[in-house]
């Protein structure tokens, strides 16, 4: 069943050669074997008990001729930041948060279970989504321990999604969801050679996912194939009344995004290449080169450059509105989580007590520089969104797409894995920006595997404005089906040389 998208289950379903029990069956063996022991992953933090009885359930339904969607009976991972009314805790990967019991699901997760998917667990993640210290290794949780990339167990699996980057590449899910504020989609997504898609801001609720911003922060579908992303995300969308964002979506969401999967979507599309965001790494720009040729060849309209303006001139507001929102916003969520902590201060004052478990590697020096923020009020606060939403929207993006006529800008997601280092913390050396103007903007974004540097995965992006899921998941679809790049990993100790 490995390397299988949902079309195919859902087919061996219909056919009856399978069952969801029995798919469930063998992700939880998989799981097992190759999370917890064999190369020992650690991608997923907890399996849920009920997942067999759900299973179970929905085959019987299934039986009785109700088929609710393509997500029917389909096992999927969440990550830990997400909120599940099960056995199931939700802690951020924080020692601060164990015990937490939602006490009611998140919305998407509401969405998802509507739609027949079975919550196969939860997936382990940087720990309060890579925004407590400054020195952090991706991948790594108090609660959870460290997450390694399956193409080689010595490198990053990047996050903060990294547990369910790494579990969809290794198929111990058919897909899963990540949550990103900066990169946290994009970057496990590329680094562990699947696909990730981060949507516009509201078109997924963010109520009962454990927050870092506001402004920022959304959800949204991990998975090895451009079509089972597209799938996931139409499942979650939906309009909220916790989450007033969401408000706007309803002119724009849509349940089936499968409609746009057309393998000649890059024909007379108009492409616009941010040369200035691709760096100077010859080994990414010769795979990123390779990717224009086909889509050249698929007959695209490449405008190159197409460079995106102000792309590197946010960076200190946009921490600064980071700080400001992660001290509010965790603050209301703590409010009412059945968590032994109950605001920012509780989890510092938690952290430092328990600091030989807790922050024996790197600190929680963004936790105490939100801690001593004010309100939303502040006007350097306020001052500091209007300058990113200026600076990626209006005078960015949105300036680029008009003045070029384009559907879309490219540029590479990223470079090859680096060493996982306990001592110094994370080693990033990539000389690019890939993530940040969608992310500040709160744009939706897509990443599709690209090709492999020693083996391993780099990705290609694809971004626009607010709202072009349908056209951003029309080119990736196309481009994914032209060059069939993604390779399953081999679960190596060390990289191939």
């Amino acid at each position: 069943m490995q390397e299988q998208n949902i079309f195919e289950y859902q087919q061996k379903m219909k056919s009856g050669e399978l069952t969801a029990r029995q798919l469930t069956e063998l992700f939880l063996k998989r799981i097992d074997s190759l999370d917890r022991n064999g190369p020992r992953l650690n991608s997923v933090i907890e399996t849920n008990p009920d997942a067999l009885s759900i299973a179970s359930t929905l085959d019987g339904e299934r039986r009785a001729g109700k088929v609710r969607s393509l997500l029917h009976g389909i096992p999927i991972l969440l990550k830990d930041n997400i909120d599940t009314q099960d056995a199931m805790q939700t802690t951020a990967g924080s020692l601060a948060m164990e015990g937490n019991i939602a006490a009611r699901d998140a919305f998407i997760v509401k969405q998802l279970r509507k739609a027949g998917a079975i919550i196969l667990g939860k997936t382990n993640l940087s720990e309060w989504a890579n925004f407590r210290g400054k020195n952090s290794i991706s991948g790594w949780s108090s609660r959870g321990g460290l997450t390694r990339n399956p193409y080689a167990l010595d490198r990053s699996a990047c996050g903060s999604s990294s547990g369910s980057g790494a579990a969809v590449a290794a198929n111990l899910s058919a897909v899963a969801a990540g949550t990103e504020t900066d990169g946290s989609i994009i970057c496990p997504a590329q680094t562990n050679g699947i696909v990730g898609i981060k949507p516009t801001l509201g078109l997924l609720s963010r109520s009962g996912i454990i927050p870092i911003a506001h402004s920022q922060d959304t959800a949204g579908p991990m998975a090895r194939t451009v079509a089972d992303a597209a799938i996931m995300l139409g499942a979650m969308t939906g309009v909220d009344e916790r989450d007033s964002a969401t408000s706007v979506s309803a002119k724009y969401r849509l349940r089936d995004y499968t409609k746009f999967l057309d393998a000649n979507g890059l024909k007379g599309a108009r492409i616009g290449v941010a040369r200035n965001m691709a760096g100077t790494d010859p080994r990414i720009i010769k795979i990123f080169e390779a990717c224009m040729d086909v889509m050249k060849q698929l007959g695209a309209i490449l405008i190159d450059p197409a460079d995106l303006p102000n792309f590197n001139k946010f960076g200190k507001t946009e921490s600064e509105v980071l700080h400001y929102e992660f001290k509010a916003d965790l603050n209301k969520y703590l409010a009412t989580a059945h968590a032994r902590v109950k605001s920012m201060a509780d989890v510092i004052q938690f952290n430092e007590e328990n600091k030989e478990r807790v922050l024996q590697y790197f600190g929680q020096e963004h936790m105490l520089t939100a801690q001593a923020k004010g309100g939303l009020r502040d006007k350097k606060y306020r001052a500091a969104l209007a300058n990113n939403l200026l600076l990626t929207r209006k005078n960015g993006i949105d300036v680029t797409i008009k003045k070029y006529k384009l559907d879309a800008l490219i540029v590479p997601s990223g470079g090859p894995a680096w060493m996982i280092d306990m001592v110094n913390g994370d080693s990033l050396n990539w000389d690019m920006e890939s993530t940040s103007p969608a992310a500040v903007a709160g744009y939706p974004h897509i990443t599709v595997p690209a090709g492999y540097i020693l083996g391993l995965p780099v990705g290609i992006s694809f971004f626009s404005k607010a709202w072009q899921e349908p056209t951003l998941i029309k080119l990736a679809y196309a481009f994914e089906q032209a060059t069939k790049t993604r390779k399953p990993p081999e679960f190596l100790a060390s990289t191939k040389l």
